[in-house]
């Protein structure tokens, strides 16, 4: 355990300082206030990695004296371009590419990320199918487990701590529970999350897309400030989905007070969601909502195969 736990630390480290490298630069101009285009509220990234096609922000490049005359055009990019960092070239420009091309055939990005969020959900389906697995082999184990619990309640001593600790790894072992599988998904999960947002925000030709009157880089708290209260429904809709797809997900917890902070955890995570979902780009909510709903679709089928079985 002590030996998965110091690598899943190394895991993490190594991962964030790959995530802090090459990251969304924001336009600021001469003044340093944050440059936002004033149709659609939405902010201006500098660093972009494509040429836009919308004049009115090919001007606001060019009255912010940002040279993007050297950036090939979005439908001419490559998957690998000039090395920059390995976030950049192995996880963004590989994924906007993607979105781009899959894109041009679909008529429209924010399809595109519907179908590429299936595609890599659909890769990860036999991790997820294992960790509703562990959790069914939890419930399954619960009975000893609190024989255990039970059995060294009140005891603090180096002794009775280290035996228990035992007990309990020999009842993981005999139900082949493995407490660190469960947060492995969503270790996996962050850097996809953080590479459709990096392509989302430096390829104008996601962020200045529309679908069903929606424009894909604009955030729903722009849209209603400028009077598009529509864009309601995306905030909704991204918080019904978080909510049914976090309570629907299978439960590592091993005694009922695990189990208690795992559901303040669900209502904590779906109000935190809910508040950001007004700064979200709206593209992103559409990365957001389909995975959550086919993390639903997902729990519900395994569930009911299982009951079946």
């Amino acid at each position: 355990m002590n030996k998965k736990t110091k690598i899943l630390k190394v895991l993490v480290i190594f991962m964030l300082i790959i995530t802090l490298t090459g990251c969304t630069q924001t336009l600021k101009d001469k003044d340093g206030k944050v440059v936002q285009n004033e149709e659609t509220g939405q902010t201006i990234t500098e660093n972009i990695i494509c040429k836009p096609t919308d004049k009115d922000v090919l001007k606001i490049y060019e009255k912010n004296k940002v040279d993007i005359k050297d950036l090939p055009d979005c439908d001419d990019m490559k998957i690998v371009g000039k090395y920059e960092n390995l976030w950049n070239t192995f996880f963004v420009r590989p994924l906007a590419f993607f979105i781009i091309k899959i894109g041009s055939l679909v008529g429209s990005p924010a399809l595109s990320i519907v179908i590429i969020t299936l595609i890599i959900r659909f890769a990860l389906f036999p991790m997820t199918r294992k960790t509703l697995l562990q959790s069914e082999n939890m419930k399954k184990a619960q009975p000893e487990i609190n024989r255990i619990e039970k059995k060294y309640e009140g005891k603090t001593d180096n002794e009775s701590m280290a035996k228990k600790g035992q007990e309990m790894m020999l009842v993981y072992k005999k139900y082949e529970i493995k407490p660190l599988s469960g947060c492995l998904f969503a270790f996996i999960q962050l850097p996809i999350l953080l590479a459709f947002w990096e392509a989302i925000n430096r390829v104008p030709a996601i962020f200045e897309g529309t679908f069903i009157g929606l424009n894909m880089g604009t955030t729903p708290g722009s849209a209603m400030a400028a009077g598009d209260w529509y864009y309601i429904f995306v905030c909704v809709i991204l918080i019904a989905a978080t909510y049914f797809s976090y309570k629907l997900n299978p439960s590592m917890a091993s005694n009922e007070q695990m189990e208690k902070q795992q559901k303040l955890m669900t209502r904590i995570m779906t109000v935190f969601i809910g508040f950001i979902s007004f700064t979200l780009p709206t593209a992103i909510s559409f990365y957001w909502v389909t995975s959550s709903l086919f993390t639903i679709f997902q729990n519900f089928t395994l569930k009911r195969s299982g009951k079946n079985e």
